[in-house]
């Protein structure tokens, strides 16, 4: 394998399902970590429904958040000059999208090497294939020693032994053992499937079983079964050894690419044919046939044992499921906002992270089906501020765009959606598509009275002034939604806005601004807010910069730091980083500055943002940079910016806390 990846930058792992491609591939990939200086990045593509989400897909496993309209560049730009190993696994069901997105990167990024798991080529330009062969099996007649040497036999014999504690390979069964590796061809999950039925079977009447099933097959086909039709009898021969609510089970979770906990299970499965109170012991039994992985909460199928359920649900049963899976995950995503200030912010951004590959099939099965486009556009509109702090706008405006495709001019869940995508793409920077949708978003507030929408609508306005370098216009308009927020006791609004006034009216009015985030910061901690009282903190740690209290500047926007750091909150991780170059800058630690400054560029490009698209940034950083530069020479400079941008997320934070607990002292002053 290693041999293969030195001839080749992409080469692709093909084979039968089941037969361990994924397993080579994320083994390759550890035992070359350390190969690679910029490490190595796997991207699970099984979860992924669609072709048009692969290059957010892609961006949210680098830790890239797509501040950029065209992401792909935003991808191309941060793997230009990376060593670095992709791992894309599961590629066939969307090897036409595929193709053309990594011929693109490597052509971009000449360091770049591409390892791709698939069950057919991607006939990318340069391409090398590895076909994954299944496990060797022994041959007819061969010893006891010699038969317990073969990988097929020795994962039999570990599988077994975990379902029949003390089974052991012996004269008395190597035979028998021996045949059922041969029969099922070596391949690891048909061994595995079949191995889990020894609970209830001695390895005789096993292989009896087997080979009736087989033989029936066989009748059917004079030629010898091909490896694909192998694995299929074998998973048929599974599901048909299933009770009749467990192969409904199987069926209907099938639809759950990241698998489901048991209230999803109950409230989404349960129905036509399964009792509510049953779900859990089919759970349990699909657990122990081996069907079924338990992760944490959450049971998964395998994904060749997920794509044969979903073709035993019936279009009816499916119309049946398909409804209550919306339904189950529009709520979840009401009940678990992230633009509220709630003690379990966190929590609820994590859980919408997990659940985000089963909520991409809901949002799909809306925006495919024009009676749901307005369930698919409110829910895609709900889940704004995770868009924002995930970092995948372009995701957000996929689903918001698709969904606005059917969803009537007079139904009122159009005016949401067309703020929150107007608001996802100006803050992209992209105001010539977010601007018209903005007023059309504000006329329809205004007609039908919806003031908490009228005051996001104008607050989004404000952004807009702001990055068009209009400070006065954008004050105006933060002062105008503040007060409609007020009026309506919004608190979550008046939150937002006066974090826009912290922020973007910085550099025009630091002492407004810092009074904003004084009351910010008291808001967020009287509520417990913990992720909006980090942005509090940064806000008014810019603010303290401009009025030149750098020492309670410091103090907050480390303790930002620390919080951001621990979350993986890039977009405010990196603004701390910059500011605390700054600082540091300041105080005429040019080297330090320095570092910090290509820590935070690295960081920059992982969000797809610059500091010199910010107003409330530009300034202090061309001055920074200026200083350093001039203090340490070019070459000095250069050196220390690449070390800094050498730094890892978490050795970045690292470094940026050790250099700050030298003059932090106490509690941040605000």
């Amino acid at each position: 394998m290693r041999k293969a990846l030195s001839k080749t930058r992409l080469l692709t792992l093909t084979g039968v399902g089941g037969v361990g491609k994924t397993r080579l591939a994320l083994r390759t990939a550890e035992l070359l970590r350390e190969v690679y200086q910029d490490g190595v990045e796997v991207v699970e593509l099984a979860t992924l429904e669609t072709g048009d989400l692969l290059e957010p897909a892609v961006a949210t496993a680098l830790g890239l958040r797509d501040g950029r309209p065209d992401l792909m560049a935003v991808l191309q730009d941060y793997l230009a000059g990376r060593r670095m190993l992709l791992v894309l696994d599961n590629c066939e069901h969307l090897s036409t999208v595929c193709a053309p997105f990594v011929e693109r990167l490597l052509r971009t990024a000449p360091r770049l090497q591409i390892l791709a798991t698939s069950r057919q080529s991607l006939g990318a330009y340069g391409e090398q294939v590895l076909r994954v062969a299944p496990m060797p099996i022994p041959n007819p007649g061969a010893t006891l020693r010699e038969v317990a040497r073969q990988d097929s036999v020795r994962l039999f014999v570990e599988r077994a032994a975990g379902v029949l504690p003390g089974f052991t390979l012996h004269s008395g069964n190597v035979a028998c053992a021996s045949r059922l590796v041969q029969r099922l061809e070596g391949i690891p999950l048909a061994i595995e499937l079949a191995a889990v039925r020894l609970r209830t079977l001695p390895l005789e009447e096993l292989m009896r079983e087997l080979d009736e099933r087989f033989d029936v097959l066989a009748a059917k086909a004079p030629a010898a079964l091909p490896r694909h039709q192998t694995l299929r009898a074998t998973i048929d021969w599974s599901f048909r050894l299933c009770s009749t609510g467990e192969r409904r089970l199987w069926g209907r979770l099938g639809m759950f690419p990241a698998g489901a906990d048991l209230e999803t299970a109950e409230a989404v499965c349960s129905g036509e044919g399964i009792d509510r109170l049953d779900v859990l012991d089919h759970l349990a039994g699909l657990v122990g046939k081996c069907v079924l992985v338990k992760d944490g909460p959450c049971y998964r199928l395998p994904e060749s044992l997920r794509a044969y359920g979903c073709e035993q649900v019936s279009p009816a049963e499916l119309r049946q499921l398909r409804r209550r899976y919306v339904d189950h995950y529009r709520n979840l995503v009401e009940r678990h906002r992230v633009d509220e200030m709630v003690p379990e912010q966190v929590d609820r951004y994590l859980l919408l992270q997990r659940e985000l590959p089963n909520i991409r099939v809901a949002l799909e099965a809306c925006v495919s089906e024009p009676a749901l486009a307005p369930v698919g556009a409110g829910a895609a509109a709900a889940m704004w501020c995770f868009w924002l702090l995930a970092g995948s706008l372009t995701e957000g405006r996929y689903w918001l765009e698709r969904a606005l495709e059917h969803v009537p001019d007079e139904h009122p869940v159009r005016a949401a959606a067309l703020w929150t995508d107007s608001m996802l793409a100006i803050r992209q920077c992209d105001l010539l598509a977010g601007l018209p949708k903005l007023h059309g978003s504000m006329a329809m507030a205004r007609e039908s009275g919806d003031q908490k929408l009228l005051a996001h609508a104008i607050r989004t306005a404000a952004v807009a002034a702001f990055l068009a370098h209009d400070a006065p216009r954008g004050l105006a308009l933060l002062r105008e939604s503040l007060d409609l927020h007020q009026s309506i006791d919004d608190l979550d609004g008046v939150m937002f806005a006066m974090y826009v006034g912290a922020t973007y009216g910085s550099s025009e009015d630091p002492r407004q601004a810092a009074e904003y985030g004084r009351q910010l910061l008291a808001l967020c901690e009287r509520q417990n807010a913990l992720v909006f009282r980090a942005y509090a903190q940064l806000a008014l740690g810019v603010a303290h910069w401009n009025l030149e209290n750098t020492a309670q500047a410091e103090a907050l926007v480390t303790t930002a730091t620390e919080f951001t750091g621990g979350i993986n909150d890039r977009w405010c991780l990196t603004q701390c980083l910059e500011v605390l170059a700054w600082i540091a800058g300041a105080r005429e630690e040019h080297d330090r500055a320095a570092e910090l400054l290509g820590a935070a560029h690295a960081m920059w490009q992982t969000v797809g943002a610059s500091p010199e698209w910010m107003n409330y940034h530009m300034k202090s950083h061309e001055r920074c940079t200026r200083q350093a530069r001039c203090a340490l020479g070019g070459p000095g400079f250069a050196a220390a910016f690449r070390q800094g941008a050498r730094l890892s997320p978490e050795r970045a934070v690292a470094y940026a806390l050790g250099g700050a607990a030298r003059t932090r002292t106490g509690r941040p002053d605000v």
